[in-house]
């Protein structure tokens, strides 16, 4: 999919430009309103969007495929919760400093801290990864505050007029941010050389990845944060920002550090990590991506494994 405006056709241009004018005059309006009632605000929003933009739709196959077992009331309840999760975390992304004061009061748990202490003392690069979860920049924004400066990789929005101000919004959290690319990876190898922190939400579909066993079925994920942080002796640590009961605060927690061996075995542990904190806390994960494509029925209308809108929501 072309992201330079120079690309598009003057219908794409002038549908793109709509879309952002459209989204951000939305998010203007919901800065409005008080932060404490404006994030669930645009949560029920989101939530109550789904059934109409093929949320629930996506929700659903993906619980069909990988649970089962679950009841239609808890696929209804789940259907509910993580669009009420995506619409929230849009909202604190945009809010700006109430949710970074937020995340920077969030308690930091877990066993990977001091390995992550450790880490920063010896000078050793650390990879931290994370999934769609949660809210994840409350894990950066929460760690940031207490001195690890790290960068992020970011996945570029698929509305190029839209990219320029969501990069700058996230930019708010903290820099330096890479843009996932040929460039971006260089910018991102040469701060791990120098002893860097970086972020990674390592569980989407990535074309050229490996089939890695994910909630029962394999889902082709990304060995790349593995294979850096082999190259680089760089500690490689989950973190998750798990949303709390209230909806509006966090904790934040580093699961053990993942033993070095090969890409896939550690890229394993990587899902199996995530998998263990999501179903714990179901309707924190986004279910709307397509996670395992090759099973659902949109795979042979999308065979190159190009983004879609919906991923360029998340970095």
């Amino acid at each position: 999919m072309p992201l330079d405006p120079s690309q598009l056709t003057a219908r794409q241009r002038a549908s793109y430009f709509a879309e952002n004018i459209a989204l951000r005059g939305i998010l203007r309006l919901a800065g409005l309103v008080p932060y404490r009632w404006r994030v669930p605000l645009i949560g029920k929003l989101v939530s109550a969007l789904g059934p109409l933009v093929g949320f629930d739709r996506r929700i659903r196959d993906n619980l069909t495929l990988t649970c089962p077992d679950l009841t239609e009331a808890d696929v209804a309840n789940l259907c509910r919760e993580v669009s009420d999760n995506a619409g929230r975390t849009i909202a604190e992304l945009y809010a700006g400093a109430p949710f970074i004061d937020r995340a920077k009061a969030a308690p930091i748990t877990g066993a990977g801290l001091q390995s992550l202490e450790e880490a920063r003392a010896a000078g050793r690069p650390v990879i931290l990864v994370t999934g769609h979860f949660g809210n994840y920049d409350a894990a950066r924004a929460g760690l940031i505050s207490r001195g690890f400066t790290m960068g992020a990789l970011y996945r570029r929005m698929a509305n190029p007029y839209f990219n320029t101000h969501y990069v700058r919004t996230i930019s708010q959290i903290g820099t330096p941010m890479f843009e996932q690319g040929k460039r971006g990876m260089v910018e991102m190898v040469r701060h791990l050389k120098k002893g860097g922190t970086i972020a990674i939400v390592a569980d989407l579909h990535v074309h050229g990845g490996e089939l890695i066993n994910f909630f029962g079925k394999p889902a082709v994920t990304s060995t790349v944060p593995a294979e850096l942080a082999l190259k680089y002796n760089a500690a490689l640590i989950p973190v998750y920002g798990i949303r709390q009961e209230n909806g509006l605060d966090f904790e934040v927690t580093l699961s053990d550090e993942i033993s070095a061996s090969d890409p896939v075995t550690m890229t394993q542990a990587i899902c199996d990590d995530l998998e263990n904190v999501v179903r714990r806390h179901m309707g924190q994960w986004f279910w709307i991506h397509r996670r395992w494509k090759s099973y659902l029925p949109e795979a042979a209308a999308d065979p190159s494994g190009e983004t879609s809108p919906e991923d360029g929501l998340n970095s």
